[in-house]
């Protein structure tokens, strides 16, 4: 483990050698939902010894229809992600947007997520750099793993090496995504540490009905691939009820699901260290 990782995880008791783990629910709704979501996979984490962070959009930017839901307000939904950090003893992460929200979210969060489509936008990159946080980028639908070097390297200019890469499936065809495994060994060759998104690749987007669709059976199978093929993180959205979740809810995992994958993925993380 990176040794910024080994800082942000020192107040958890955890297991070294076990994969970390960012979850939550897509975006923050209201406070009950976070304090909800931390309190359970914080318990399932302790458990496995698996360390963990706390993760929620306080914006969404990005949606089909201009119906769909996008945030509470930014000032609320991010106070909201600080006290849920502050009240579980847990790192942080929400996804900015444009260079200007870099250095106004670092004060909220530990670690700044670059969404997929804009993991090009030399600005942005370098505003979140700039903040001296950890800065996770996804890598674009449209990208392979080996050009995701050039992400990394805006990040590094700015003097900050806390740096990580998020694979979460290539676009296949228009209303689909595939995952291509090779992508975690070629980004970890990068010298970043690498997160499976196992449920944003199992999207199913643009379709006409202007609701993002999924394919949430699989989140296991993804999971258990990433784990086998190196991963050092996954990334797994999760909600008490999918289906009444005010974004993404086609493609996350249903919350009294996540402790028995976990510990799946744990048993399948033993067997390859």
């Amino acid at each position: 483990m990176n040794d910024f990782l080994k800082d942000l995880f020192k107040s958890q008791d955890y297991d070294p050698n076990q994969f970390f783990l960012i979850a939550g629910p897509c975006v923050v709704e209201d406070e009950a939902l976070l304090t909800s979501v931390a309190t359970e996979v914080s318990r399932i984490c302790r458990d496995l010894g698996i360390p963990y962070i706390f993760k929620a959009s306080y914006r969404k930017a990005n949606r089909t229809s201009e119906k769909s839901f996008t945030g509470i307000g930014d000032h609320e939904a991010l106070t909201l992600l600080k006290k849920t950090g502050n009240t579980f003893h847990l790192p942080t992460t929400s996804d900015i947007h444009t260079a200007e929200e870099a250095a106004i979210a670092a004060e909220y969060i530990d670690i700044l997520q670059i969404p997929a489509f804009l993991s090009r936008q030399t600005d942005l990159l370098h505003a979140a750099g700039k903040t001296n946080k950890i800065v996770n980028i996804k890598k674009g639908q449209f990208l392979s793993g080996g050009s995701m070097k050039f992400a990394v390297d805006k990040i590094l200019a700015t003097g900050n090496n806390k740096v990580m890469l998020t694979e979460r499936g290539n676009f296949f065809g228009y209303t689909d995504l595939v995952v291509d495994f090779r992508n975690i060994t070629v980004m970890r060759e990068i010298g970043v540490p690498v997160i499976m998104d196992c449920t944003h690749s199992l999207q199913q987007p643009n379709q006409t009905s202007g609701v993002t669709g999924g394919n949430p059976e699989l989140i296991g199978t993804i999971a258990k691939a990433a784990i086998a093929t190196g991963a050092d993180g996954l990334f797994i959205e999760t909600h008490p009820e999918p289906a009444i979740a005010k974004s993404d809810g086609a493609n996350m995992l249903k919350l009294d699901r996540l402790e028995a994958l976990l510990k799946q993925l744990t048993k399948v993380r033993k067997a390859i260290v």
